[in-house]
């Protein structure tokens, strides 16, 4: 590179280098993980004496180029906003994957910013495995009391924690110049996550596409709701990118033709739905994460709760899906109140939520660092702690009636097996409702009207 580079090898053993290169030997604790902390004292000793400060995991390629490309997008970008990476991968046959984009990581749709003459946005999964700071925004960072910490983890693990507290400590906001993103791509040089999680690059830039619609926009849009906890390691956020969820989709009456999912993320549900001849309307998570649904097809409705609802006005529905919707809203009962009026006669409401906590859970925590979140409010969690009692519940104040509960193990479980003990493993629940009319065929007390003034 055409740059005045020095390279320090962190290890807990010594290690045969090249004279050139420096190896620091120890660990901050007896934990292996928590070698990547290191790096953190090391900046701090040698502040002064370098322009840009770059922490790297030893997998990921760096180049000239992107050095580059981050020198030239900070000029435009306000103070406490850091140009940021994504990792890339590459396959056999030339297939692109992008490893950051899964589960419940998501581009966050009100961030599109443009500066000078760039489009930048923030991508919630902050880690990349590796960050670029410059001397001044260094300092800030030791200044702001968060950067020189013990190993610690939380919302990610101690490798991760190490590669994201700029961003999540010290008060940066990371950006990713969308409109460059080749440039701010950075190769994860083993290519292991190819076919276990990420997009494609096609998925990619669909998304990208419509956060570039979005800056074009005078008017910003809110995602529909905040599906994220604050639970160790974010347990229990909503995965965005949900495979296909045949155990559930298979309780839908088989006489249902009008389909109304509520809470649609990369919409593959909701496709598979569309592709077996039903007629399906989405309302999904945020304009972004449905692009490439809305493209294949599917009909999708947005805004938040009420504007979809008066949007959707006398449509009427066989069944309404609510898949791991209803645990992130202050009031579920008001918010299927709110839609059950939209229900055919005979109409019926398939609700998933987390079986929480299931077996598999509290042996996890038990061995774990994870703190007790059980009696903790929703304000603190921001996830209601499901189960069947509750979803029943919520289904009786809102005039429906249960009509069958199952528990039910996702296909994101790892070693997740059938056995006689499933019910105790399962890591969903699954209910099956009705809407409740009288002899008249009128609903009960508990009707809603859809108006705007119930809070959810």
């Amino acid at each position: 590179m055409n740059f005045e580079i020095d390279v320090v090898v962190l290890s807990n053993i010594e290690k045969a280098l090249p004279a050139s290169v420096e190896c620091l030997v120890g660990l901050p604790t007896k934990d292996p993980w928590s070698l990547p902390f290191r790096h953190k004292e090391l900046f701090r000793e040698r502040l002064d004496s370098y322009d840009l400060f770059i922490y790297s995991e030893d997998d990921i390629l760096i180049t000239e180029e992107n050095i580059r490309a981050f020198l030239n997008v900070q000029i435009d970008l306000n103070e406490g906003e850091i140009a940021g990476f994504l990792r890339i991968e590459y396959g056999p046959d030339g297939e692109h994957n992008f490893p950051e984009v899964h589960g419940h990581f998501r581009w966050d749709c009100e961030s599109v910013r443009i500066r000078g003459n760039y489009t930048l946005a923030h991508f919630t999964n902050e880690h990349s495995a590796c960050y670029v700071l410059t001397q001044q925004q260094l300092a800030k960072a030791i200044a702001s009391g968060g950067f020189l910490v013990a190993p610690h983890e939380g919302e990610y693990d101690l490798l991760c924690s190490a590669a994201t507290d700029p961003y999540t400590q010290c008060g940066f906001r990371k950006l990713i110049a969308i409109s460059h993103i080749e440039q701010f791509w950075v190769h994860h040089l083993p290519n292991k996550y190819i076919g276990r999680f990420g997009v494609d690059q096609h998925e990619l830039n669909s998304q990208i596409s419509a956060l570039l619609q979005i800056a074009s926009q005078e008017q910003r849009r809110r995602p529909l709701l905040n599906t994220e906890t604050t639970l160790w390691h974010r347990m229990y956020s909503k995965d965005y990118y949900e495979p296909i969820r045949n155990d559930v989709l298979s309780l839908i009456p088989k006489s249902a033709e009008r389909i109304l999912s509520i809470g649609s993320a990369s919409g593959a549900n909701e496709l598979w739905l569309l592709e077996t001849g039903k007629r399906v309307v989405a309302v999904p998570l945020d304009d972004v994460i449905s692009s490439e649904s809305a493209a294949r097809g599917l009909q999708v409705v947005s805004g938040d709760f009420h504007t979809v609802r008066a949007q959707i006005g006398p449509m009427r529905f066989d069944c309404i899906l609510f898949l791991n919707v209803l645990q992130f809203v202050h009031r579920p009962e008001h918010l299927l109140r709110l839609f059950v009026d939209a229900l055919s006669p005979g109409g019926a409401v398939l609700i998933t939520a987390p079986n929480r906590p299931y077996v598999r859970y509290r042996w996890r925590r038990k061995g774990g660092s994870e703190p007790r979140h059980r009696g903790l409010s929703f304000e603190t969690t921001r996830i209601h702690n499901t189960s069947t009692s509750v979803i029943r519940r919520w289904c009786a104040e809102s005039g429906l009636s249960m009509e069958r509960t199952s528990k039910v193990v996702s296909a994101r479980a790892n070693g997740a097996k059938k056995s006689r003990l499933s019910s105790l493993f399962a890591t969903d629940v699954v209910a099956l409702a009705k809407r409740v009319d009288d002899p008249n065929g009128r609903r009960d007390s508990m009707r809603s009207d859809g108006n705007a003034g119930e809070p959810l």
